[in-house]
């Protein structure tokens, strides 16, 4: 896609995005299961969808899309947000906006286009007064309704590379390995660098956010990362698919590794820096990032492997994002060599 396709698609998003807001969908979304204690069983008690099959979405339900998406096998996510009647979002800078307790993130993960397109799970943070509760819903065969599954589940599809794979769909606990922060479970998604700045004003004339952020720091349009400095491109992937553990306070801090966005250490990033633990993971190379050699580095090696105890991320992925792996090494090949 070109940076003007690519530009009116985002400015489209954005326009879609007003209107779901401003509409008002005949479904109500029961905020008393949002906000509860219960873990309902299937999707619909939560009443986010209108039409759940077709994933419209109900008054208050505010979709979404965010610059830079994470990997997951290629699969198409629908991306939603539910504020109750009167609440706003609260703007941070340019990290994580602030939901109000009571509030939701909706996330439908789906292969296939068209009449072909099969939705496989919905997955749910609900902001709850005691913090934040993930949970996991997988689609039945119907195509009419998804199901708790605390214990996480496996599907049959097929990539958009035309790969046939068994897609994992987390279990509860191992939803806390991606959103945990300090102990607690996070959001990591809708960072406001992260979403359009369309968007980001339609909120805030909708009233659902309380203040434009500062974005002049904003993450590049993936479509347009062929087009943009290899450093910004793969420093983005990077930010979105691997800082979530792979920063201080989460899963993957004793790494030593600060994959995020805002840091700007070489050596946090990986250069020339050696494993806390060397072992099959490394390839037998000895830095995270080598300048000028992807080739010898860890951290590529990583990304371009689907075995288990090696390959990057752990969670999440069942084959190589090859557009991603192409970024990262471009990035390392036109660092300066020391």
């Amino acid at each position: 896609m070109t940076r003007g396709a690519a530009i009116l698609a985002a400015a489209a998003l954005s326009l879609a995005g007003a209107m779901a807001v401003r509409a008002t969908p005949p479904a109500e979304v029961a905020q008393a299961v949002v906000a509860g204690d219960t873990m309902p069983r299937v999707l619909s008690e939560y009443g986010f969808f209108a039409d759940a099959p077709a994933q419209v979405p109900a008054r208050n339900v505010v979709p979404y899309r965010l610059n830079t998406p994470l990997y997951s096998d290629g699969a198409e996510k629908l991306r939603f947000i539910y504020l109750p009647e009167g609440e706003r979002l609260a703007a941070d800078g340019e990290g994580l906006l602030e939901f109000p307790v009571g509030a939701a993130m909706i996330k439908t993960f789906a292969f296939g286009e068209g009449a072909d397109r099969r939705l496989i799970e919905t997955r749910v943070l609900l902001h709850r007064a005691e913090g934040w509760v993930a949970l996991p819903y997988i689609w039945n065969e119907e195509q009419t309704e998804a199901t708790l599954a605390l214990a996480g589940g496996r599907k049959q599809v097929t990539t958009p590379a035309g790969e046939s794979i068994s897609y994992r769909i987390p279990n509860k606990n191992q939803c806390k390995e991606c959103h945990g922060l300090q102990g607690a479970v996070v959001p990591i998604g809708p960072k406001a660098r992260n979403l359009s700045t369309e968007w980001l004003a339609d909120m805030v004339a909708a009233r659902r956010l309380d203040a434009m952020p500062a974005t002049h720091d904003m993450l590049p349009l993936w479509e347009n990362r062929d087009a943009v400095p290899a450093r910004l491109a793969a420093r983005a992937y990077l930010d979105v698919n691997c800082a979530h553990c792979h920063r201080p306070g989460a899963t993957a801090s004793n790494s030593g590794l600060d994959l995020r966005w805002e840091q700007d250490d070489p050596e946090a990033l990986g250069v020339f820096k050696r494993p806390v633990a060397a072992g099959r993971g490394s390839g037998g190379h000895e830095f995270s990032v080598v300048p000028g050699q992807p080739g010898d580095s860890i951290m590529v090696h990583r990304m371009d492997s689907v075995e288990p105890g090696v390959a990057m991320p752990e969670l999440g992925k069942s084959t190589v994002d090859e557009d991603g792996l192409a970024v990262v090494r471009r990035w390392i090949a036109e660092m300066a060599p020391s």
